[in-house]
């Protein structure tokens, strides 16, 4: 695999990409350009991108709004077709995609496979969407009147991606677009634009017409905000940071246009007399330090009662330490670096923090150098060793705000009461997981537990077709991946006919 990745990224990088309006690749207005560089080796150029402005936003709105005009019409089965050949295709090519997201994200290969893997299943849900948009008839107080709800596409929609997941979340936004009639533009993170460019010459290859979807790259000042304001864009489903999201809110709400906001987490576990901690430890070690603590649904807190509260913290301490970080292309790498220097600098400041706040660190929190034949004479990107802090409270900075990296912290509650006050004592609301062994303590932490997801004796792992989302200042709107993106991607309109 080493060889394969490092031989297929030479033969590949250093091209230089435009942007996808109205089904032909042009430059930017501008005529800039953006490097991006490959994670795990920073001096690596992996593309020049363009650097676009508010003319190429209003070129690619305008040619989404163009293509709704009959898109919006197409008969579901067309629809259908095209997610399922592209679903296909992104099978086909799922090995030049995961080394194109993990070169430019940093992520290990196992997980880009599993990530192009999972895209493809949304897609194939999406298809199937499109023959699910549901209207009701309604029993009329007039005999000789029809009452009935029909739904129909909302129009041009801005998809805001993330840098975290590349591949999987513009897939999570355009195809529902796709299914429900809808248009799109798409605006990748500037530091992952490769693989959005890939997932847009798929969905041509599968058929997609002219203008249904548009890619614009740039920065967020220049092509998100255009975005956001533009009077035909009717809808934008955001993913990322919280800050951003409530901006993005504040903007679409003074014109009416409709948000879909995904946004940060603080994610605890909460292990409450459960009856084995190994298998606690083994899925609170996954879903905190998977693409490198870098994602909204990761772990951060641990909240345990004092009973189970030492060993839990040894086997967690245990199974992180012998977590092998090493780059996306090496034999049964783990943990890859975090994703830039910028990234890096902000977790670093967190564990900062949590050791000037009184809490202790148990281990790891510094950068590593890593050994990789590879890297004999390369500059290494910033691999940071997974850090746990014990003694954490929850009035801490690191228990309360999302750090987006690779650090756990371990609380210890007296009882179940205060297990569940302390889960629920922040600003997010994304997702939770419980361990325990009784039936009662589950059932009452599903109900009474702040998140817009809960997992019993399970990690925070999505599945293809049930909603995800969360709510306070983790979500807003209609939730994703599941049927309730109709509820974002439709709307419903009342008819009476009269017989």
């Amino acid at each position: 695999m080493t060889s394969k990745m490092r031989d297929w990224l030479d033969r590949n990088s250093g091209r230089t990409y435009g942007n996808y309006i109205d089904g032909e690749w042009i430059s930017s207005s501008s005529g800039a350009t953006s490097a991006l560089y490959e994670s795990a080796m920073p001096d690596r150029l992996l593309g020049q991108f363009a650097c676009s402005d508010q003319a190429d936003v209003d070129q690619a709105v305008a040619a989404a709004h163009h293509a709704f005009q009959t898109w919006r019409l197409a008969p579901p089965s067309e629809k259908a077709a095209i997610l399922y050949k592209f679903a296909d295709l992104l099978e086909h090519h799922r090995e030049e995609l995961a080394y194109i997201l993990s070169a430019e994200q940093g992520k290990v290969l196992t997980e880009s496979f599993a990530e192009v893997a999972r895209a493809a299943a949304e897609a194939r849900f999406a298809a199937g969407e499109a023959f699910r948009v549901e209207g009701v008839t309604l029993p009329s107080d007039n005999p000789l009147v029809r009452s009935e709800v029909v739904r129909y596409p909302l129009g041009v929609i801005a998809a805001i991606a993330p840098w975290n997941f590349p591949v999987v979340t513009p897939v999570r936004k355009l195809a529902p677009a796709i299914a429900y009639g809808c248009t799109a533009v798409l605006k990748p993170a500037s530091a992952t634009p490769w693989s959005a460019v890939r997932i847009i010459e798929l969905l041509a290859e599968a058929g997609l017409p002219k203008g249904v979807v548009n890619l614009v790259t740039g920065s967020g000042s220049q092509v998100g905000d255009a975005l956001t304001e533009h009077p035909l864009v009717q809808g934008i489903s955001f993913t990322g940071s919280t800050e951003l999201g409530l901006r993005i809110n504040q903007i679409a709400a003074a014109r009416l246009a409709r948000t879909q906001l995904e946004m940060g987490g603080k994610n605890a576990a909460l292990v409450l007399d459960y009856d084995n901690l190994p298998f606690a430890a083994d899925q609170i070690v996954n879903a905190a330090f998977a693409c490198t603590g870098q994602r909204c649904t990761a772990i951060s807190r641990v909240i345990v009662l004092p009973s189970q509260a030492e060993r839990l913290t040894e086997l967690i301490r245990e199974r992180m330490e012998a977590l092998r970080m090493a780059p996306a292309w090496a034999d049964g790498a783990q943990v890859g670096p975090v994703i830039n220097e910028r990234q890096f600098q902000t977790v670093n400041r967190y564990i900062e923090i949590g050791q000037q706040e009184g809490a202790d660190l148990l281990c790891g929190g510094e950068r590593i150098e890593v050994n990789d034949p590879y890297f004999a004479e390369e500059r290494q990107g910033y691999f940071l060793k997974p850090a746990l802090f014990a003694n954490v409270t929850k009035e801490m900075r690191i228990a309360q705000e999302e750090i987006f990296g690779p650090v756990l912290s371990i609380l210890v509650a007296e009882h179940t009461d205060e297990a569940l006050a302390i889960a629920n004592a922040t600003d997010y609301g994304l997702a939770a997981s419980v361990f325990t062994s009784s039936i009662r303590t589950a059932e009452r932490m599903a109900a009474e537990l702040d998140s817009g997801m809960v997992h019993i004796n399970h990690g925070t792992a999505s599945q293809a077709h049930v909603p995800f989302g969360g709510v306070k200042h983790s979500g807003f709107g209609a939730y994703s991946i599941g049927h309730t993106n109709q509820e974002f991607f439709t709307q419903v309109k009342a008819v009476y006919v009269g017989r």
